[in-house]
Formats: structure tokens, sequence, C-alpha cells
């Protein structure tokens, strides 16, 4: 589904990713980790098209989309979830959810599809919350709503960056049962995340990042048990 071959990024004149190629096939959970720095962030940003590769293809179903701007990319059934809240606080927590409404399939779908993610995020539809601006939300429940505004595309691929970063645990975990509920709908999930053990866990197989170099690649629980890679790479 997803092919990122020798893709090379950066800001300015700073090379931050090198080389970094790796594939998601239909139906698969798949993790890039590393450290602060280590350029998970711009790989996924150069796949979505926020930051233009210098080098390098993302294929999408067999389709190239490295030269195509991030709507058109979107329309094709990605969906991205940045890192942090990434909300507008000023709207409500419904008005943010339609906002993820980009495709004819996804407007004729909208109130089913807006039904099955209030099933997964049931927070977000307590009491009048759908009418409370986003921004009053606790910051688990505004990455709940970041998520589910990223579902409300029904993409083919979900893109999350970091989605448990600034959580206390019993959230992080909360998330992560909700991810996994996700991926066991169907659908196809790239997750770029810190939280080692838990990715691991989730995914199927998992890359390793570091200097902006893939150094590691294998399946998920195989690399949670290594122990000179967790100390080495993912500061464990």
């Amino acid at each position: 589904m997803l092919e990122v071959k020798s893709l090379a990024a950066g800001y300015g004149h700073l090379q931050v990713i090198y080389e970094v190629s790796f594939n998601l096939s239909k139906g698969e959970v798949v993790a890039l980790l590393g450290g602060n720095g280590a350029g998970k962030t711009t790989t996924i940003r150069s796949i979505i098209g926020v930051l233009h590769p210098w080098n390098g293809e993302v294929l999408f179903s067999g389709q190239p989309i490295h030269h195509l701007k991030t709507s058109a990319i979107v329309s094709l059934g990605l969906s991205y979830v940045p890192e942090g809240k990434s909300i507008f606080p000023k709207m409500t927590v419904l008005e943010n959810l339609e906002l993820g409404v980009n495709s004819p399939e996804a407007k004729t779908l909208k109130s089913k599809t807006l039904k099955e993610v209030l099933n997964l995020f049931p927070r977000l539809s307590e009491g009048n919350k759908q009418k409370q601006l986003a921004g009053t939300l606790s910051g688990g429940e505004q990455r709940m709503l970041v998520i589910a505004r990223g579902l409300m595309a029904r993409p083919r691929l979900l893109l999350l960056d970091e989605p448990s970063l600034g959580l206390a645990p019993k959230l992080v975990r909360d998330l992560f049962a909700t991810i996994g509920k996700i991926h066991q709908q169907g659908m196809s999930i790239f997750l770029v995340e810190q939280n080692v053990h838990l990715a691991l866990e989730l995914a199927s197989r998992g890359y390793v990042l570091e200097h902006g170099h893939i150094v590691l690649a294998g399946k998920g629980k195989e690399l949670i048990e290594m122990e000179h890679i967790k100390q080495a790479y993912l500061g464990m």
C-alpha cells in the first residue's frame, strides 16, 4: 500500500533524513521508532506532502505521490494526524470533527462515520460535549479529537505522529487500546511514536531511525525482545 524509496528531506540547507526506505502492506500497523531528532516527524511530513522531498520516491497503491500537494495526497485516502493537540480551540467538538470530512464519499457517509467515531471515543459524546469548545477539553480529549477528525475522512491509511505525546500513562494505555480497535476494524496504520513498548506491541513490523538513517527493521515482537537494540537505539 505504501512504499518509501530512498527518501531524503530536510529544512532549508539542513538535511534531516537520508535514503530512508520502508513499506507498509494493506491492513498492517507499521511503527517508525527513534529518539528525539532522529527524523521521524520529517519522514511522515514528507510522505503527506507537508515537506517536499529532496530525493527519493513515495508510492501509494503503486502511484507516485511525492510530487503532489498535501490536498491531492489526502484525496487519495491518506489521513495525517499531526503530533500535539492540533485542534481549532474556538470551534466546537462537532465542528472540528466535520472539518475532517473532505471527500464526496466522506460527505455521503458523514452521519454513519460520526456514529462510528463516537463509539471509538465515547468521551467526545458525553453530555453536551459535541457543542463544547474544543479548547476547553482536557489534553487527552484533545488528542482523541484529533484522531477522530482524521477518521472522519474515511481514509485507507492513517498516519499517526506521536499520538501519546504529553499524555499521562493511563491515558496513553487507553489511547493505544483504541488505536488497536481502529486497526481491528481493518485500518492500515503508519505509527510514529516514542513509546517503544506500546508501539511494538501493536505493530506487526517496526523500523528504527537514527540520525536520519534506517538502522534496523524487524517484526515488532522481535525488536522489543532485543535488549541491545533497546539500549542502543530506543533509549530503553
